[in-house]
């Protein structure tokens, strides 16, 4: 237990008994009563999960990052609280950073970008501590990067990064709650830059290719459905199994996932060919199946879109995303989905929102299909169940149309006979 004394100045000290039993005290100087028996009741929950050797509970955790530096500096000198670390905004990123070295490079791009824009909103020398889930940080970082003229997407993913960063905060007792837990940072796709990719503008593509690389690297996309460019780079002739007509993938993205390291998949026939050339022309030893446009900062892109042009084929929104996913919907319209995304390597729920379209060809479908003969009118609520329950196509026994529903369907019962019981009653004699 703790206690209050109080001076002839009004200056009030509180006293308690440490784990060590030493009585140890803090001046508060002069406070109201009421909060200093605040401070009091806080200090006795502090001592005694030190006591108890335990987790504080929620309530004071978040009254403690609260605290003011002054009074956080007199708790900490008595041994209740550690001593607060004064980390600048600049400062914790870059430690957080530096200490994610396992991230892959595109990666490390978005958490610089989200860091930076991070430094611009708040200032590098904002005090971590000085944020708090009850503040409006959220909203104004969020406010932020709306006035930047950022696409929605790259505004969430910038978002989801900020929430990750301030739960390693958290992690680390350098806060109590995340600001930006509130935050929307779940990617949506864009079903605008939905586009499948005809058989007639990819015979136009690869005819105009240069040579037998990019018709490999673009036919890998388009009829592989391989990632692009981290699984054709990582493709190596080892992978491909001629004989069995198949090849192993190896996926950067997806190999931190235990299982899905790698995937299986099929020499398609309208691969084939152009894997053939491939290797027919690959030097002696070559390792990679993509053997040219390797070095760092090649912009496939770019000369996709010079390629395009020579074809006179009109760019489509997200090009190689686009051929993967035309791919998967062509696969999905002869396979079954769980099939088709182990062979493309994602979930049928990414798929779903992400990958699959709705071609011309699927109205066509739709619309050349026989309806089948009209109904007739039901007559009563026995008939209709008896319609819903068979297909169109059965055909009905129209002999007892004219029978009534109960009277020609009954049976006769036959009377039962009458036997009096015996005066002897229900139960056997005895003997």
């Amino acid at each position: 237990m703790a206690s209050i004394s109080t001076d002839k100045r009004g200056n009030r000290t509180i006293q308690f008994v440490a784990g060590d039993k030493l009585r140890r005290s803090i001046r508060l100087g002069r406070l109201p009563i009421k909060a200093a028996n605040t401070i009091k009741a806080r200090v006795e929950a502090l001592n005694a999960a030190d006591i108890a050797k335990i987790s504080i509970d929620r309530e004071t955790a978040e009254w403690v990052g609260r605290l003011d530096a002054t009074l956080h500096a007199k708790l900490a000198a008595v041994g209740l609280v550690p001593r607060r670390e004064e980390i600048t905004l600049a400062a914790f990123l870059d430690a957080y950073r530096a200490e994610r070295g396992d991230l892959k490079p595109s990666t490390r791009t978005n958490h610089r970008q989200a860091a930076d824009n991070l430094l611009a909103c708040f200032g590098p020398s904002k005090p971590i501590r000085s944020f708090s889930a009850d503040s409006t940080d959220g909203e104004r970082f969020r406010r932020f990067l709306v006035g930047l003229k950022l696409g929605e997407n790259t505004i969430r993913k910038r978002c989801q990064i900020a929430k990750l960063f301030f739960k390693h905060a958290k992690r680390r007792k350098l806060l109590v709650e995340n600001p930006f837990l509130e935050l929307v940072g779940a990617v949506r796709s864009d079903r605008a830059k939905f586009y499948f990719v005809s058989t007639d503008e990819t015979a136009r593509v690869i005819e105009a290719c240069p040579d037998a690389q990019w018709r490999l690297l673009f036919v890998l996309s388009r009829y592989g459905g391989l990632r692009c460019p981290s699984e054709h780079l990582a493709l190596k002739w080892s992978d491909v199994d001629w004989a069995e007509s198949r090849m192993t993938v190896r996926s950067p993205k997806t190999e931190h996932i235990q299982g899905h390291e790698w995937r299986t998949v099929p020499i398609f026939p309208e691969l084939r060919p152009h894997l053939e050339t491939a290797w027919d022309q690959a030097p002696e030893g070559a390792e990679f199946v993509i053997g040219t446009n390797r070095r760092t900062g090649v912009n496939w892109r770019t000369q996709l879109q010079r390629i395009m042009a020579k074809a006179g084929v009109k760019p489509w929104p997200r090009l190689f995303h686009n051929l993967r996913a035309t791919r998967q919907t062509e696969l999905t319209n002869q396979f079954p989905a769980h099939v088709v995304c182990q062979r493309l390597g994602n979930s049928p729920a990414t798929a779903r929102e992400s990958y699959l379209r709705v071609t011309d060809d699927h109205f066509q479908a739709a619309i050349s299909a026989p309806t089948g003969a009209p109904r007739k009118a039901l007559q009563n609520p026995v008939q209709s169940a008896a319609v819903l329950t068979r297909s169109d196509s059965q055909t009905t026994n129209t002999s007892n149309e004219q029978t009534p529903i109960l009277p020609g369907l009954a049976r006769a019962c036959d009377c039962l006979p009458n036997c009096p019981v015996l005066p002897v009653g229900l139960e056997p004699t005895t003997l």
